[in-house]
Order: C-alpha cells, then structure tokens, then sequence
C-alpha cells in the first residue's frame, strides 16, 4: 500500500483524475459482468420449454408467474407475449415487439462508455506525461546544479507514472469492451431467436385453441 501511495504522489494531480477513471470503468465492468452472468442470464432454451409445458398444460397463469421471477430480457418478453394471448395474434405480436424493442438497450447499457474512458484515460495520461517532461526541462534551464538531478528524476517519474496508468486504464476499457460487447451481441441474438420461436408458439397455441 505505501509503494501504491507513493506511485500517486509521484505521478501529481492527473494520476487522481485518472483513478477516478478507473473506479468507474471496473464499476461499469463489473455491473454488467454481474448482469450478464446474473439476473440478465437464462437458458433462453430451457426456458422456452418450460413455458411450452406450461402453454400446453393451458397453465398460463403459471407461465406468467415463472416469468415474474426473474429480470432477465427473454422473461420479460416471455411475460409481455404470455399477458396478451387472450385477446389475440395481433395483440400478442405487438406486445413481443414492443417489449423486444424495450429490452434491447439495457443488453448494450453503459458498455459504449468504456471505449469513451479508455481514451478520456489515454489523453488524461498524456496531459500528466507532459506535465512531468515540462518541469523536467525547467529543472535542466533553471535548479541549481546540486538540485536538477534530483529534480529531473522526480519529474521524469511522475510523467512515466502517468504514462504507465493511463495506457493500463485504457488497456483495462478495451479488453472489457470487448468481452461485454460480445456477450450483449450473443444475448441480443438469443432475445431475437427466443422472441420468434415464442411469438410461433403463441400463435399456435390460439389455432388450437380456435379449433376446439
């Protein structure tokens, strides 16, 4: 911990900013890591089937409850379509869109703004290399001889600390960016993918019941 502390006072006023960057990177990446491994993960194919039994077994109130317990996007979709199945098609695809519409930003939610931190932390970390290289100089054009070895140390320290921090915050950004990106893509398709084969289900879940 002390060679942490020293590290920052070392590295002046920008290695702060920074820190502050970096807090909210790992509380984006870690609350969407969360909701991606958590209350946003479902089988979307164990699911259905469920929902399927529960259909066939004209249990929709059941079905609906399943949905309720849980926060994830095909739930809620689930949920949206499995409401409306009593006043028909129509209804029903509306509400599966409408809802599909509605849980697709929160799969992308806050990922973009790590690739804007990962330079916001790169630039950060250049303004504190530059300010450590100009005093670097200033002590070479105006400390005494006796200081500017000493002098030119320290500044040359707290440029290449920032330099070191800002490139490991973007670094950091990035590598999440793209874990997160993929997993929002993969569930967004899974979404798609169970919002279609739901709707097909519904659907024919009213023809049978219209034949009856």
């Amino acid at each position: 911990m002390q060679q942490l502390a020293e590290f920052f006072q070392e590295g002046g006023f920008f290695m702060y900013v920074n820190l502050i960057c970096s807090v909210v990177a790992i509380a984006i990446i870690v609350e969407r890591t969360i909701f991606f491994l958590g209350k946003g993960s479902v089988n979307a194919r164990a699911f259905l089937e469920q929902i399927r039994k529960l259909v066939a077994a004209n249990n929709i109130d059941r079905a609906v409850k399943l949905c309720s317990a849980t926060e994830a996007p095909v739930a809620r979709v689930a949920k949206a379509g499995l409401t409306r199945l009593p006043k028909g098609e129509a209804a029903v695809t509306t509400a599966i869109e409408e809802t599909l519409i509605d849980v697709t930003p929160d799969l992308k939610k806050r990922i973009g703004a790590l690739w804007s931190l990962a330079n916001i932390a790169t630039l950060i970390g250049l303004l504190g290399t530059i300010t450590g290289l100009i005093g670097a100089f200033a002590a070479i054009a105006k400390a005494a001889a006796a200081d500017r070895s000493t002098i030119l140390s320290q500044k040359i320290s707290e440029a290449m600390n920032n330099t070191w921090l800002g490139l490991a915050i973007a670094v950091t950004c990035m590598v999440g960016h793209v874990f997160l990106n993929a997993a929002s893509k993969k569930q967004q398709h899974e979404v798609e993918a169970f919002s279609m084969k739901l709707e097909n289900l519904l659907m024919e879940t009213q023809h049978s019941a219209g034949q009856r």
